[in-house]
């Protein structure tokens, strides 16, 4: 019985989470591309064995296969998938089909086109926002300290309850999602300064490797923190808490911030300064759906959707050929050139794309599988 429990708190949720997700990035790219004029062949959620067909009025193939753990949006002409080569014998289609072939179109569109699922990612993520501000609203959280873990680097340095925590490492704290995000950012240090009765007090501390679950009902986990907690997070239902204007303005801010604590910890790990341990794939999204699934609200599932919508859309968007931002680069370079890469250095390009994107899906694997260890066996 416990087999199905965890079927339905972690596999199902995970599926439902992915296949949204893959499905507004390859919407992004398939809508873009038909208002442009180009024909989409095939519209896979999964990759591998086809489970489930259907074609539509212009010729698209609609699939669900096999393989939950990505997709395509695959246009005519393309030799396969992933529209990473050009190399295409046009002699095959008649004028009219030449029109409609992705490769034949110009780099500005091309532009467009890779350009458009990363942008359908944050759209979705901007519009989730929106849509829990407006409609539930939600509150900030305010930055003090309602608890103090034992033998914490807090409760070492001094800081007590009720401590407003007001910055950390130069940063003004206005909500504890600041001080989430600043924390998140630090790498082995934090300097942390606190108002109390009145007077500003500063303390320097490191963080450590401690034991946290979200309520009583989280398994607790280890996470490299200070050791102070907050009020617990929820959306709440709060009549008139944000209007339409306020909505959007705090769904770009939270958008932003997403962005740019993700810009921040990729550069820290670049340059080697932080751990390549925060590293995770495909098991530990599964494993943070479900534990948001077991615990916690489904208006939190969706924030954390939104939040992982961001994610891929960014990820999407780093300049690794056979990614889309891989593409963005190409064709920008082609539009200043006026002139179309080399075939065969492109196919160079997306091979070695390939490779790097394969040695980091083996990393962040091998980290999930660490974690998953550490989690349950420890």
């Amino acid at each position: 019985m416990e087999w199905l429990i965890n079927t339905i708190y972690y596999v199902l949720p995970f599926l439902i989470l992915l296949g949204i997700l893959i499905f507004v990035h390859e919407f992004g790219h398939f809508i873009v591309a038909r208002k442009l004029g180009v024909s989409v062949s095939a519209f896979s959620i999964g990759f591998g064995k086809t489970l489930w067909s259907t074609t539509d009025k212009q010729g698209t193939v609609w699939k669900l296969s096999a393989i939950p753990l990505g997709g395509y949006c695959q246009f005519l002409g393309d030799a396969d998938e992933s529209s990473s080569t050009s190399d295409v014998d046009l002699s095959k289609f008649s004028e009219e089909e030449k029109k409609h072939l992705f490769v034949t179109q110009a780099p500005s569109k091309k532009l467009a086109i890779a350009f458009a699922g990363p942008f359908f990612n944050y759209l979705f993520a901007f519009v989730v926002y929106f849509g829990l501000f407006f409609f539930l609203g939600s509150y900030d959280i305010p930055s003090v300290v309602s608890e103090v873990l034992p033998d914490s680097p807090a409760q070492r340095a001094g800081i007590m309850a009720n401590d407003k925590v007001v910055e950390i490492n130069g940063k003004a704290i206005e909500t504890w999602d600041d001080i989430t995000f600043e924390m998140g950012a630090a790498i082995d240090q934090a300097t942390v300064k606190v108002e109390r009765n009145g007077q500003i007090l500063s303390f320097d501390m490191p963080l450590e490797e401690m034991e946290y679950a979200f309520d009583e009902t989280e398994k607790p986990m280890k996470r490299r923190m200070i050791g102070i907690k907050g009020e617990a997070k929820h959306f709440h239902l709060v009549k008139d808490n944000f209007k339409f204007g306020e909505s959007i303005v705090k769904s770009a801010k939270e958008i932003y911030g997403v962005t740019a604590l993700t810009l921040r910890g990729v550069g820290q790990m670049i340059a080697g300064r932080r751990s390549g341990e925060d590293v995770g794939g495909i098991i530990r999204i599964a494993e943070m759906s479900g534990d948001i699934s077991k615990s916690r609200s489904f208006w939190d599932f969706l924030a954390f959707m939104a939040l992982l919508s961001i994610n891929l859309g960014l990820i999407n968007l780093f300049p690794i050929p056979l990614l889309d931002g891989g593409h963005v680069i190409i064709y920008l370079l082609e539009i200043i050139s006026r002139r179309e890469l080399n075939t065969k250095v492109k196919d160079g390009l997306f091979k070695v794309g390939l490779g790097l994107i394969v040695a980091l899906m083996v990393f962040a694997t091998w980290n999930d599988v660490r974690h998953l260890i550490t989690r349950w066996f420890e």
